[in-house]
């Protein structure tokens, strides 16, 4: 065979590169940073639409699929033809290149547009591929097949090349042209046009052999393509879809891998082996919540198809636990819970699950138990009070020591320590070298609940083994000393550390810590001088070398990953200048944005249509501009917005250096016991964005969710709230409470009493041992049913239990209360026995607090009980029908402050709403108690407390006669009840003419008795 040089068309391998339409796997790496702003988290909208996407393709929607691929190679052509030298006459030059978002995008489209599963479409029923041939072109490709067969590689290709000039679309002279390189020993380069020619023909089976040609010549991005197209057209080949997953995984690109196993999964719901391998993925990409929901809904799968507990294992025809759902997946559950923080979940899994595998599911009164137990050891101490009334005795089942470890985990981290502890010490009780990882977590369990006394000797005991020692539990149990306030021994440890690593600066930075309090100043400032030469000198990273295989000759149709360098990734930043530059016309056009709708508010009260048109369309550019800024939404919302160009020193480096700084100077002044006093530099916070004060942003936004709430979209109206109350630039205590106010006036107005009472909650939260919000909550509660089963929800009953808890202990028990900086609230010690639960929501209300109000004095402790939360305690006991708790919790109130006509009323209404129960027995005092005008013996009561302290305002008169007048109404006393009605008309009448229609219920009343 001659050896023959490529022809004109084909110069050079690298002529033949074509972008990589993967954008999943390479947009994280290309997309220069700041460039596109949310553009992050568009990509993963993607990503999660398409992970369901291609599960969902229908089996029988081959002409889309056909459609897309021919869509693919027309692109090719039109690429190669608009960039062909118009002097060339050879058909194929320089580049062939997707548009990848384009091609992405159609692909994503026909996807979402799928549904169902039809019937895979039978070969030779669709359409006739490629385009009937002119005679010119026929006779060509007869000539070239000739060329082939006499094996004048040259002239065929010469030939073939001319054909796809003429038309591209002529399968068959691909296919000769493939087959001639091929011959000529260049196989690459034949798989490339195999790949073009397999654009025409549609055959699923093709583009799975081409898929593993490419895997086997190491082409993973062009395979990964070919699996994706065998996918396409053949819907069923679910080994595609494991072959593509594999291999993105293989290489490292694991959203590709994700989205492919979450498509197998669809086909085959709760396998366990697909389960497996997306475990590891998404852990690796921290999407943890999916992973736990899919291995949730698999354990309830299980659950319901195997309900004693065990399976038959078709592969071995024996007995398996779980039906293959066993003990290590609800570990693996149990612990995604807890990562989590879904506490709760976790025991739950571990409790069900463990009762499940024993065969022992119908035992579910175990679940009414809060405690574990139905776990209990043998040796066990018996829990007190068990046996009494009737509950449960321990059931003392067997539970493996792992799950016991979830559950000790479980326990701690929910407050829950006394409990924990009994799990705990069952694993501490076994071997520590078989164990030293189970040590370890409940360790750390404890140091995270600030229980150091009980951290501190299991890092001891790891520590105190070469097998099982690190630095970090070295670091851990110095910091456990150091809380204990045994710093000696926490230097001794710090010191060890330092032995061990003498480039560990942390521990260096602790050690030089402790010293300087154990008036050492020299030793600290040794150290401090260590660690700032150590920075010093520190090499700076080196600027990212250029790949030099950017440049080298591939036959892949696709830029692999091995390719890719930072230089390659940063071509396509802008410049600080043009950013600067940017960034003044987007400021020009807020400012300009902003006076229109400054402008236009006036006639836009007005109800003017083109003022109304004006402002909205321009608020809603303002809207969206302020939302679309990243910089606005950082990660780490407690420091405040320093501007669009901050300094682009690292953070974290430049804290820590001005951390180091500040010691050294403090050691230095303590040695010199020098009277200057250290200036504090204090990061500069930025008011104004885009020439506009966020004060005017903020009223831009609500007026914007006020008018959307107006027109019926208060959902949109919600998400802006919501998206802004996340900002860096409103984390400030008075704007969070803004945000907060103007989503509940949107709630009141679209009749949504639940985000009403969570944000009212949140307010209440916020503001420990404040009236105001309480009040609040009250006022923007209005009445009917569905305000009233917001009112009663449990989330709210238990919130303000907590809160009224709290409020007596700080009464009662100041001293141990504890100030919590981070959140601004007091919190019970651990000292101090809390139900189960106590203060989890209220974790979950509190609010980040902004950088400058992290040092803010401690509130004031009350001195006095509280009657105004004890008394909404009381009434949301009345609205729940639960009137012997309200009257226990409002008596209380009454205690508190007797002069308090409302007290009074709502214990009146109280005793009434217990007579009137049948299980009352005594129902003939409650209503001597409720209305005393009734019985002689007890001629007063709350009622009469109430018109008493009521009457002394003229104002009240109708509303004490209107009141005891339904009291009367409901007992049945009727000619008792018209008495007071009238009373309420006679007044009525003397009102003025618009209050008198706020009495026409009462004349409606009166006029039925009559």
């Amino acid at each position: 065979m001659p050896n023959a040089t490529p022809p004109s068309g084909l110069e050079s391998d690298d002529e033949l590169i074509v972008m990589d339409e993967e954008d999943e796997a390479f947009d994280d790496q290309d997309s220069p940073e700041g460039s596109s702003e949310g553009g992050e988290d568009e990509d993963d909208d993607d990503e999660q639409e398409d992970s369901g996407a291609e599960g969902e393709q229908m089996d029988g929607d081959g002409d889309g699929a056909e459609e897309e691929i021919e869509g693919d190679f027309d692109r090719l052509v039109q690429n190669i033809r608009s960039k062909d030298n118009p002097s060339t006459s050879a058909g194929l030059t320089k580049d062939w290149d997707f548009s990848i978002e384009e091609k992405d995008a159609e692909f994503r489209d026909d996807l979402r547009e799928a549904s169902g599963v039809g019937r895979r479409r039978k070969k030779g029923k669709g359409r006739q591929a490629g385009p009937a041939l002119s005679q010119q072109v026929r006779s060509l490709i007869g000539d070239g097949n000739q060329a082939y067969v006499d094996s004048e590689l040259q002239e065929a290709i010469r030939i073939m090349q001319e054909v796809i000039r003429i038309e591209p679309r002529a399968a068959s002279a691909w296919s000769v042209l493939a087959q001639c390189y091929a011959d000529m020993g260049q196989p690459q380069k034949a798989l490339q046009l195999r790949i073009m020619a397999a654009h025409l023909r549609h055959d699923a089976d093709e583009w799975d052999r081409l898929a593993n040609q490419s895997r086997e010549q190491g082409y993973n991005q062009q395979a990964l393509y070919c699996y994706r197209k065998v996918y396409s057209l053949d819907p069923t080949n679910v080994d595609a879809l494991w072959d593509r997953a594999s291999l993105a995984k293989e290489t490292g690109d694991m959203k590709t891998a994700r989205n492919a196993f979450l498509a197998i999964l669809k086909r085959f719901p709760h396998d366990l082996t697909v389960l497996a391998e997306l475990r590891t993925i998404l852990i690796e990409l921290s999407d943890l919540s999916t992973c736990a929901t899919l291995f949730q809904q698999a354990f309830v799968h299980y659950q319901k198809a195997y309900p004693s507990g065990r399976g038959m294992d078709l592969t071995s025809n024996t007995e398996i636990p779980g039906g293959g759902f066993g003990l290590m997946e609800l570990l693996v559950l149990a612990d995604l819970l807890n990562t989590l923080g879904e506490h709760e979940n976790a025991i739950a899994v571990i409790r069900k699950g463990s009762r499940w595998l024993q065969g022992r599911a119908d035992q579910k009164y175990w679940d009414a138990c809060e405690d574990d137990r139905e776990y209990d050891l043998p040796e066990t101490v018996p829990r007190l009070g068990v046996g009494d009334n009737g509950s449960v005795e321990p059931g003392r089942f067997p539970l493996d020591i792992n799950a016991r470890h979830r559950l000790a985990v479980a326990r701690i981290k929910m407050g829950e320590v006394e409990e924990g502890k009994l799990h705990a010490n069952a694993v501490l009780s076994q071997d520590v070298l078989d164990y030293a990882p189970l040590f370890a977590e409940i360790a750390d369990a404890y140091f995270d609940r600030e229980l150091y006394a009980e951290a501190r000797p299991i890092y001891e005991l790891l520590g105190a083994d070469a097998a099982t020692s690190s630095l970090y539990v070295l670091l851990q149990t110095a910091a456990c000393l150091r809380m204990l306030d045994e710093l000696k021994e926490a230097a001794e440890v710090y010191e060890q550390v330092r032995i061990a690593d003498p480039t560990h600066n942390e521990a260096k930075m602790k050690l030089a810590e402790i010293y300087e309090i154990l008036n050492e100043p020299r030793k600290a400032l040794e150290l401090v001088y260590e660690v700032i030469d150590s920075r010093k000198k520190r090499p700076k990273e080196a600027s990212a070398s250029q790949n030099t295989d950017s440049n080298a000759a591939t036959t892949s149709l696709f830029e692999e990953k091995a390719a890719k360098s930072k230089a390659t990734r940063t071509q396509g930043r802008l410049s600080h200048a043009q950013l600067r530059e940017l960034e003044a016309e987007k400021e020009k056009e807020v400012v300009r944005g902003y006076k229109i709708v400054t402008e236009q508010w006036t006639g836009m009260l007005a109800r003017e249509e083109e003022a109304e048109r004006l402002w909205f369309m321009e608020a809603e550019k303002l809207v969206e501009t302020f939302r679309e800024t990243r910089n606005l939404f950082l990660t780490t919302r407690t420091n405040p917005f320093r501007g669009m160009f901050p300094r682009s020193r690292p953070k974290q480096a430049s804290q820590n250096e001005a951390d180091e700084d500040r010691m050294a100077s403090r050691l230095n002044l303590d040695l010199e016991q020098d009277s200057l006093s250290k200036k504090s530099s204090k990061d500069r916070t930025v008011d104004v964005f885009r020439g506009v004060s966020f004060s005017d942003w903020l009223r831009v936004i609500m007026q914007y969710c006020f008018v959307l709430t107006r027109r019926g979209q208060f959902e949109a109206a919600e998400e802006i709230l919501r998206h802004i109350l996340v900002s860096n630039a409103y984390q400030a205590r008075q704007r969070q409470d803004t945000i907060r106010i103007a989503l509940i006036s949107c709630a009141i107005l679209d009749q949504r009493p639940t985000i009403v009472v969570e944000q009212a909650r949140k307010l209440i939260t916020v503001h420990q041992f404040n009236n105001e919000p309480q009040r609040i909550l009250i006022a923007v509660l209005s009445s009917g049913l569905r305000p009233t089963d917001a009112f009663i929800t449990s989330t709210l009953q238990k919130h303000l239990f907590r809160e009224m808890k709290l409020a007596d202990v700080a009464v009662r028990n100041p001293e141990v209360l504890r100030w919590n900086a981070l959140n601004k609230r007091y919190a019970p010690t651990a000292t101090v026995k809390t139900e189960p639960g106590d203060g989890e929501d209220d974790a979950d209300d509190a609010e980040p607090v902004a950088a400058a109000e992290k040092d803010a004095k401690a509130l004031e402790i009350p001195t006095k009980h509280n009657p105004i939360i004890v008394a909404i305690y009381g009434q949301i006991c009345i609205a729940a029908k639960s009137y012997q708790s309200a009257i226990f919790y409002l008596l209380h109130a009454y205690d508190y402050c007797p002069e308090d006509p409302m007290i009074c009323l709502c214990l009146a209404i109280a005793s009434i709403g217990r007579a009137m129960q049948r299980q009352s027995d005594n129902r003939h005092h409650l209503i001597t108690q409720a209305d005393l005008g009734l019985v002689m013996i007890q001629a007063m009561a709350f009622l009469s407390q109430y018109r008493k302290l009521r009457t002394q305002n003229p104002q009240g008169l109708e509303e004490v006669e209107y009141n005891f007048g339904r009291a009367f109404h409901q007992l049945g006393l009727y000619s008792h009840a018209v008495t007071h009605y009238e009373r309420v008309l006679e007044l009525a009448e003397k009102a003025p003419p618009n209050v008198r229609a706020f009495n026409r219920p009462i004349r409606v009343a009166n006029d039925s008795f009559m």
